[in-house]
């Protein structure tokens, strides 16, 4: 059969492209290393009829109205605004650090003290990051910062990823605020939503076209490759759109060197209980090995008596020659961006081949982040394709 479009990967980035590819009446191929469709998305029922995200918790928020819009099409919501506590000097805190955060471990006196100075030093401000508390020239309030940096971010930080403080990029650091009141909310996006019967569901319904057809355990790569700056799928030349979302350095065979990521081992366990902890997500900044611990019920909105299941999370290095090694978070230094430059730039003289995704772009996108794109890309690409077949 010949197909339009040819997408490798079947997480959001290609779902989402597939669909409205399908939409204009185009023939398209997914492939998918996995056996299963979604991504890190994905959502399985273990034994005890509990419904957990098999590759750690995702939750929907977003102020992008035209992307929450895209989403409903495909499933029904149920409102579910996300809060995280973390264990500091054996209390239980929440994060983002706030002033209930502030006043369970300071000392009355002087938590009030430095919520005053905040609130003075940072008027009509809802949240701080931690680098200006830190670079502050007040003493108190620099010391406050240093307090929230070591206590809730360094040790974290290095568990995650594996490298010195000092090496990790602002970026990084600067999505960790204080928030300056009492929201205890760990996002505060205005859609902030879970789908009813899960992310599973939702891609089966996003892909639910008679143009889309999945080849699932399938390493699109074996099928697929580039010579001379020309796209050939099983042997042939493929004059078709292709939308590759995989790890960039897989798709040139490794030229420059494997791209770094941090991986996770996830470890996931049941108990006869209700519930496991008093939040879906309490992170462990500083003594044990895991950074956070899920507890799922929190998330699928799931009432089943005496049974939870947790997920603890295990930050790890990623190996590329392990096929059960999965590629988490792109470790963004300047070394590494450089090095994702040089793959970057072979995609430039391939007119029909485009990158989309967190491993295609060597990029952290949020779930939202990721939407958007996909939409922007298959705009820009239908666009393209329109304006050449006028030509």
């Amino acid at each position: 059969m010949n197909y339009d479009v040819i997408i490798v990967g079947c997480g959001f980035a290609g779902s989402i492209l597939a669909r409205k590819f399908a939409e204009d009446n185009k023939k398209v191929l997914i492939y998918e290393k996995r056996n299963h469709i979604g991504g890190n998305m994905y959502e399985e029922v273990l034994d005890n009829n509990l419904r957990v995200h098999k590759y750690g918790p995702h939750i929907f928020h977003t102020n992008n109205k035209e992307v929450f819009e895209f989403l409903n099409n495909y499933s029904d919501w149920y409102f579910y605004e996300h809060k995280v506590i973390g264990k500091i000097d054996n209390q239980l805190v929440p994060i983002p650090f706030n002033f209930k955060s502030l006043e369970l471990l300071y000392d009355q006196k002087d938590a009030q003290k430095i919520k005053e100075k905040l609130l003075k030093i940072y008027p009509n401000e809802y949240k701080v990051s931690i680098l200006d508390l830190i670079n502050n020239n007040d003493k108190t309030i620099k010391e406050f910062g240093e307090f929230v940096y070591k206590n809730v971010f360094e040790n974290y930080t290095a568990k995650q990823w594996n490298i010195p403080i000092s090496e990790v990029d602002k970026s990084v650091i600067n999505r960790v605020p204080v928030i300056l009141g009492y929201d205890d909310r760990y996002f505060q996006d205005k859609y902030q939503y879970m789908p009813k019967e899960g992310y599973t569901k939702l891609f089966e319904n996003l892909l639910n076209h008679q143009n889309i057809t999945i080849k699932l355990s399938e390493n699109a790569l074996n099928d697929i490759s580039i010579n001379n700056n020309k796209i050939y799928w099983q042997n042939k030349e493929y004059k078709g759109i292709v939308i590759y979302t995989g790890e960039i350095d897989e798709l040139f065979n490794y030229k420059f060197g494997p791209l770094p990521y941090r991986s996770l081992k996830l470890v996931f366990e049941n108990y006869d209980m209700n519930y496991y902890q008093p939040s879906s997500v309490v992170n462990y900044p500083n003594e044990e090995e895991f950074t956070r611990i899920t507890e799922f019920k929190y998330l699928t909105n799931e009432l089943k008596d005496n049974q939870t299941t947790i997920l603890k999370e295990y930050p790890q290095k990623y190996d590329y020659q392990d096929e059960n090694s999965i590629p988490y978070y792109a470790i963004i230094n300047e070394e590494n961006i450089n090095q994702y430059n040089k793959y970057f730039e072979l995609t430039k003289d391939i007119p029909n081949l485009y990158m989309c995704g967190r491993l295609a772009e060597y990029k952290y996108y949020n779930m939202d982040a990721v939407i958007e794109r996909a939409l922007e890309l298959y705009k820009k690409v239908s666009s393209s394709n329109e304006k050449n077949s006028k030509k």
